[in-house]
């Protein structure tokens, strides 16, 4: 039993981390209606930028991740202002077009700079695991697990209190009428892939310290889809719990196959097992909004 509770706990840890970049997923969809097929790209962009702050510069871990920050946040602002504004009232295909060629880009950008290699970030926290229920756990994964649902429970008092985050529900709710009040939708677009990016590089950061980083890391938006799916494009709720759901049930799912019947790789294909069954029982996901078109 000892080894089926630590694949739910590793599960757990990286589901959080699913559930961040899932965010950002949700985020952009809520106010622009677009799936941003670039956000696995915007992981792997915010991971080493830290990674060349703090090893090829030698800035201290804090101000490399704060620094890291400040650049997602120009990151977002370059894409939606330079990238898709002028794309406003563009079928919406164009626009999920332009996002696969932004990943292509910013993936290209990665290997250019650094290489295909895996790259290690220096330990931040103690080595040394503790143990938890008779489980050793490190240090990293706990605070992995913390911050994620610190990150969330921010965000999620961010949108329901503040005005901006108000703001941003009226405007995912209806775009016209949160317009006539008086909301700046354009802005809002773009603090929206702000949020995203950000986001997306504390994702990519947190996973750096835990597995190190390379050019593959930009595949993790594609394993965080389904969990997007899986608890509705338009939900909060439905990313963070989707998020865990699909994590968990990677790991587990691995660690049966390997442990039973001798296989692996079955960890990359669970949670798009998973993808095709919801698609086909609940095609708005758990937590997403039914829409009905009367024709």
């Amino acid at each position: 039993m000892e080894y089926y509770f630590q694949l739910i706990i590793n599960g757990l840890v990286v589901g959080s981390i699913y559930s961040l970049v899932a965010l950002g997923f949700v985020i952009i969809y809520k106010a622009t209606k677009v799936v941003n097929f670039a956000q696995g790209e915007m992981v792997m962009a915010g991971a080493y930028i830290c990674f060349a702050l703090t090893v090829q510069y030698q800035i201290p871990f804090a101000l490399a991740f704060l620094m890291t920050l400040a650049f997602s946040v120009i990151l977002g602002l370059v894409i939606e202002r330079m990238i898709l504004r002028p794309l406003i009232g563009e079928p919406i295909i164009s626009v999920v077009m332009v996002t696969i060629g932004l990943s292509s880009i910013l993936k290209s950008l990665v290997q250019v700079f650094w290489g295909t290699q895996i790259r290690v970030f220096p330990p931040i926290l103690p080595q040394e695991p503790f143990i938890l229920l008779g489980l050793p756990i490190a240090p990293v994964y706990v605070a992995a697990f913390v911050l994620c649902l610190l990150l969330f429970a921010v965000f999620s008092l961010f949108f329901k209190y503040s005005s901006i985050g108000i703001a941003m529900r009226a405007t995912a709710f209806d775009q016209q009428a949160a317009q006539s009040m008086g909301i700046g939708i354009k802005n809002i677009f773009a603090l929206s892939w702000c949020i995203a990016a950000v986001v997306s590089s504390i994702g990519g950061i947190i996973l750096g310290n835990i597995n190190g980083i390379n050019s593959q890391l930009g595949h993790l938006g594609l394993k965080v889809f389904p969990a997007v799916i899986l608890g509705g494009l338009d939900s909060l709720l439905g990313a963070a719990l989707g998020g865990l759901i699909i994590g968990v049930l990677e790991n587990v799912c691995e660690g049966v196959a390997r442990e039973l019947f001798n296989l692996g790789g079955f960890k990359e294909v669970a949670s798009f097992v998973v993808l095709v069954i919801i698609l086909m029982v609940k095609p708005y996901g758990l937590f997403g909004t039914k829409e009905i078109e009367r024709v």
